[in-house]
């Protein structure tokens, strides 16, 4: 059987690129070299490499986070040069990286989610209006940067400028989002027309973290994943429903992970990932694990699912 070339994408320019080389590095350990011809690019230097090579290309593994590669950018480049890739395409990928735009959708379907407020770099702001209309504590985050950067648990009304300042660092406009106390439970889901839930995890990060931050999520050891997650049947398929519905309502493909709060026996959706972490540790992998797919297992079956829902143009 002939191999197929894989283009491996890692690196980028956004706030997560050493994440994304890091990653990139375990999905080409973990690739089948005698199913693979596997050829590495960062998009920080190597995007005229990538179009030149792009008609030897079979299908690329977008290994991506943040802007530039997580938002669409990347995926409508592609599609310009007709390699297949894993994951959602332009749409989905610009969708699900905007909190804000996600958050409305999520409400248009039904899917309950935090009530929020939205603002703009500029806006006139009183910390005590936030704090009338969501109570404390509340979060605030960039509506466009994943990994938790940039967020902060507003617990006082004296934190809420500086928390704001922070956030509006990462862009212009910034969510606010009242804080849901109960367990993280997050759902991913794989496929593109005939969807598979796979196992939930239960995320409970250190007593020393404030909340599932960027070291939480990036350090070892610094949280503990659960899955199955400690919940009973019917909050599971609950649970389920809720990421598949998000993912559908997102306009997602091939696979997501829908991050929710589990309080009173009431699921809240927080955001939902179309690139979630891809090290062999990964909360999605970690799912797929105990679906049956062992992490190689699961990159070809990304691989399949890119190549069947990228079809070249005549």
């Amino acid at each position: 059987m002939k191999k197929k070339t894989i283009a491996l994408l890692s690196g980028g320019v956004s706030p997560e690129r050493k994440v994304s080389l890091n990653s990139g590095t375990q999905v080409f350990d973990a690739l089948d070299k005698d199913k693979y011809n596997v050829v590495r690019y960062d998009p920080k230097t190597d995007l005229a490499k990538l179009a030149t090579d792009a008609p030897g290309i079979d299908a690329a593994l977008i290994i991506l986070h943040g802007p530039y590669g997580e938002d669409g950018t990347m995926q409508g480049m592609l599609d310009l040069l007709q390699i297949p890739y894993q994951g959602s395409g332009v749409l989905g990928s610009a969708v699900a990286m905007d909190k804000v735009l996600s958050k409305q959708l999520y409400e248009k379907a039904g899917l309950p989610t935090p009530p929020y407020v939205v603002l703009s770099r500029g806006d006139d702001m009183d910390p005590s209006d936030l704090v009338n209309r969501l109570g404390l504590p509340f979060v605030v985050k960039p509506a466009r940067d994943g990994s938790s950067i940039g967020m902060t648990i507003v617990r006082e009304t004296d934190a809420i400028e500086a928390a704001l300042k922070k956030a509006f660092l990462q862009g212009p406009t910034v969510l606010v989002e009242a804080f849901i106390e109960g367990m993280e439970i997050t759902g991913g889901i794989l496929g593109n027309d005939d969807l598979e839930a796979l196992p939930l995890i239960e995320i409970v990060p250190d007593k020393s973290r404030d909340f599932f931050d960027y070291e939480a999520k990036y350090v070892a050891g610094m949280t503990e994943e659960i899955c199955p997650a400690r919940i009973d049947a019917v909050l599971t398929e609950k649970a389920q429903d809720l990421a598949t519905m998000a993912h559908r309502v997102l306009f997602c493909r091939g696979y997501s992970r829908t991050d929710m709060i589990l309080s009173d026996q009431t699921f809240y959706v927080l955001e939902t990932n179309t690139i979630p972490g891809m090290t062999a540790t990964s909360l999605f992998p970690q799912a797929g694990a105990k679906a049956g797919y062992p992490f190689g297992k699961l990159l070809d079956r990304l691989i399949d699912l890119a190549i069947a829902d990228h079809k070249p143009q005549a």
